[in-house]
């Protein structure tokens, strides 16, 4: 048996005036949404279902030829093409290997964008599928294997699909839907600075013409398979990275009393920043994350170094929120190493903001998730404490993310899927239900009366 978990943010709804009024104004709009046309969903399904088998050949090359962040060379040009042959307006390269493409519909209308990422993570595979990945690369001086160990594949041969069939149907349309399959999201090289959905966002992807609405998923192995499930608010975690710098006092190390010892202040200062967690932060919120994931001190056992580095990482489910517990490391760091008259440097690398979901547009939109797969078939679920940068998309328009479920059941494996891991592995007959998702919000949207 499954506990449905609801949750519903009231520090997102103050004051109670605005509340009623957000959820009375939202309850308009979901009833004015207009339903697909009974005939053309009917037509929808038979074209996704006429299309699996190419859906899924494009997955398998995808998976066979994977590439690294701003690296997708050959997919890009692969994607663009596929684009152009379905007599899309395409614009490649954008933000270094990202593909754009404009579908105009046949009536006047808002603009939809719907995305895809691209890239493939150092990992080496290891399974029996016949389109496992042999791909070998340099990776940080070490060479290493390439796999989409995330769903990407998939995420690009989802969206190829929606566009082919809306292609197909683009008479139907009122508006115009913007494909946008972006490269780097796992991270840009440290070399290539911004994540691809920052650079696709500087270099003017939401404009011209100016998107209203932007939807994506992203494939969960560990949901049963067909599955959607969402939430409004923070959905998925914002990510930084810290560095702290101790620096003390060296000695030998019969002689602790000589030093100002960086190890032991470092100790001192990893468990101050778990206070931040359980002391300083108001969890009933949205939860925090501050997890120290290397440390860096020494050279040999009976000297006490100079100095020792902490790397680590920070999530949060809002901007309040991140900000604070930057703010409280650095407190917390600095004041515990002046306490042992040390020295702490405190570098915070932003990274990703929260993943938030639009509440109104969530609102508006989950009864097409619902007309899509099936009322049975969606569920709210708890947030998420990993990243996306489909943040940064949702910073500047209205933004509704979800994810779909991919979990092989009948494939009994020995061990769970888990993303980012060697084993991991996706049900292809998940596709169709994220093609139908995309296509009903993309259609409900435009269709729905001006507000």
């Amino acid at each position: 048996m499954r506990t449905l978990y609801v949750y519903l943010d009231f520090e997102l709804l103050k004051p109670m005036k605005k509340f009623y009024y957000s959820i009375c104004l939202s309850l308009i709009t979901i009833t004015a949404v207009a339903q697909m046309d009974a005939k053309l969903k009917v037509k929808l399904d038979q074209q996704v279902k006429e299309l699996e088998p190419r859906m899924i050949e494009w997955r398998r090359y995808f998976h066979e030829h994977p590439e690294l962040s701003n690296r997708e060379v050959e997919t890009g040009e692969l994607i663009a093409n596929q684009l152009k042959a379905m007599g899309l307006e395409v614009k490649y390269p954008v933000a270094k290997t990202g593909v754009v493409a404009i579908l105009k519909g046949g009536k006047p209308g808002p603009v939809v964008a719907l995305r895809a990422d691209m890239d493939a993570l150092p990992v080496t595979e290891r399974n029996s599928l016949p389109f496992a990945s042999k791909e070998r690369v340099l990776f940080n001086g070490q060479e290493t294997g390439v796999m989409h160990a995330c769903g990407h594949d998939g995420h690009m041969a989802i969206l190829l699909a929606v566009a082919e069939i809306l292609s197909k149907n683009k008479s139907e349309l009122k508006g115009t839907v913007k494909f946008i399959f972006q490269p780097a999201e796992e991270g840009a090289p440290a070399s290539d600075g911004t994540s691809g959905a920052e650079l696709m966002v500087k270099e003017g992807v939401l404009e011209n013409p100016k998107v209203d609405a932007i939807f994506g998923l992203h494939i969960q192995s560990l949901v049963p398979s067909g599955k959607i499930a969402y939430r409004s608010g923070g959905l998925m975690a914002s990510v930084d990275g810290v560095d702290i710098k101790v620096k003390g006092l060296g000695a030998h190390g019969a002689t602790p009393w000589d030093s100002v010892d960086p190890i032991t202040i470092s100790g001192q200062i990893i468990n101050g920043l778990q206070t931040i967690v359980s002391r300083q932060s108001e969890l009933t919120k949205g939860a925090v994350v501050i997890t120290v994931g290397s440390m860096h001190a020494g050279i040999r056992r009976n000297i006490i170094p100079e100095e020792a580095l902490l790397e680590g990482t920070i999530r949060a489910f809002d901007d309040d929120m991140q900000r604070k517990v930057h703010a409280d490391i650095i407190r917390t760091a600095t004041k515990i190493a002046e306490s042992a008259g040390a020295k702490a440097e405190v570098d915070i690398q932003i990274m990703y903001p929260a993943t938030v979901n639009d509440l109104k547009l969530t609102l508006q939109m989950a009864p097409s998730l619902e007309r899509a797969v099936g009322t049975e078939n969606v569920m709210i679920t708890l947030p998420v404490t990993m990243a996306e940068d489909f943040s940064f998309f949702q910073k500047k328009v209205p933004g509704f993310f979800f994810f779909l479920g991919a979990y092989p059941a009948d494939m009994q494996l020995p061990k769970p899927p888990t993303h980012h891991t060697a084993d991991f592995m996706i049900d292809e007959k998940a596709f169709a239900s994220g093609v139908k998702a995309f296509l009903h919000l993309t259609l409900d949207y435009l269709n729905a009366p001006k507000k």
